[in-house]
């Protein structure tokens, strides 16, 4: 039907292996996916359906649109949907009675899981997100060939700035830049979310005053944006000389998501913005020590925090005063916002396998964001930056 690049059919069976042995530990009949990235990471496909795992045994990918398409990218058996109405009896009937139903409750919208559930009178629901999203947490060599791979588009971008960038083109142009030639070799384009209400696009690209304008997005920098309507990143700000260009970007391979930031002026930046910047990097150098497995995830988090009072910077650090962001870094694979979160209240360990985007930022209202950010995989020694591209202060004569 088509050359683009499938899944390995050992990828999709090792991955459904795990997911059901974790169903057999919470004593779950099966579980019924429905969310696009969760289908697309146990079915290798991404067509309109929804996928049913049972504790033993093949699944079964039951598809809306295009049944067609989904039988040639999934290894996995595809029937047609039909009537919804009429997926429970073909579950039970297939697999047996459904007495206890994992769902996706973190994404799952209310009025669709009711739905669900009464496909299955009597069936008690279980959430299995947390359990698949720690799962997804763990990268295989096959995901971090499509990361390592991304890093490498990033690392080439960060080498063009100072041929891109230039006192009075706007932030939207130097964005505009920067995702043509990502486009160019093959990133979709999409930065997907699992958090209720965030978007993301491309990443930040802005400078000065409007990379410190607070926002919605549950991050540490947002950034103007072009419009209300969507009120982050580049704006249509001229880049100015002698004010830091925050440029956090993201771009994925086969799906899979890098994120790396580096910082660039047109000029020099004031001492105590250089100062700040130098304070992210030592908080990013001790995160590297102290990312081992095992590690709990809070600990870098609570550690960043007493270096950045330290510094003298805490109300900067992550956003300012009550614009704060209560976070470190971030997981990142199929989604911006994965497992682990290296924040308050997450006791679990780093594990072997894991990736995460470790960002300690600054924020000087009306001056600029400062920063750094390196997506890292958890190794049984420690952090390895995948990001690899020159953490120097980018400077550009004026």
């Amino acid at each position: 039907m088509h050359t683009l690049s499938k899944v390995p059919e050992t990828e999709i069976r090792e991955r459904i292996a795990r997911f059901q042995s974790m169903l057999q530990e919470k004593e779950t009949d099966g579980a019924l996916i429905t969310q696009n990235i969760d289908l697309y990471y146990l079915t290798g496909t991404m067509q309109n359906g929804v996928l049913y795992v049972p504790q033993k045994g093949e699944p079964c990918f039951y598809v809306k649109k295009s049944v067609t398409r989904a039988e040639f990218e999934t290894v996995l058996p595809v029937q047609p949907l039909g009537r919804l109405r009429e997926l429970g009896g073909k579950i039970e009937s297939a697999f047996g009675p459904v007495k206890r139903l994992g769902l996706e409750w973190d994404v799952l919208p209310y009025g669709l899981a009711q739905r669900y559930i009464g496909l299955f009178p009597g069936a008690e629901p279980v959430d299995i997100s947390f359990d698949l999203r720690l799962q997804r947490a763990v990268k295989s060599e096959y995901e971090l060939r499509q990361m390592r791979q991304a890093a490498s588009h990033v690392k080439e971008i960060v080498e063009s700035l100072p041929r891109l960038i230039r006192e009075g083109k706007t932030e939207l142009e130097l964005s505009a830049e920067i995702e043509y030639t990502l486009r160019l070799k093959g990133s979709i384009g999409l930065f997907r979310m699992r958090g209720y209400n965030q978007e993301l696009c491309l990443g930040m690209v802005a400078s000065g005053s409007a990379a410190a304008t607070p926002t919605y997005f549950d991050g540490p920098a947002g950034g103007l944006g072009a419009q209300l309507a969507s009120p982050q990143g580049a704006s249509a700000k001229p880049i100015k000389a002698n004010e830091p260009i925050l440029v956090d970007i993201a771009t994925t391979v086969e799906g899979y998501l890098i994120d790396q930031t580096r910082l660039a002026v047109i000029g020099d930046l004031d001492d105590d913005l250089k100062q700040a910047y130098k304070v992210a990097v030592s908080i990013i150098r001790e995160a590297e020590e102290m990312g081992k497995p095992g590690v709990s995830w809070k600990s870098l988090y609570l550690r960043s925090l007493e270096m950045a009072k330290e510094a003298g910077l805490a109300e900067h650090f992550m956003g300012f005063g009550p614009d704060q962001a209560k976070f470190l870094g971030h997981g990142v694979g199929l989604e911006m916002d994965e497992l682990p979160v290296l924040a308050k209240g997450f006791d679990q360990p780093l594990q072997e396998g894991m990736v995460i985007a470790i960002e300690p930022k600054f924020t000087f209202p009306g001056r600029g964001v400062v920063g750094i950010e390196n997506t890292y995989l958890v190794t049984k020694n420690g952090l390895e930056s995948l990001t690899t591209a020159p953490e120097d202060i980018i400077h550009i004569p004026e």
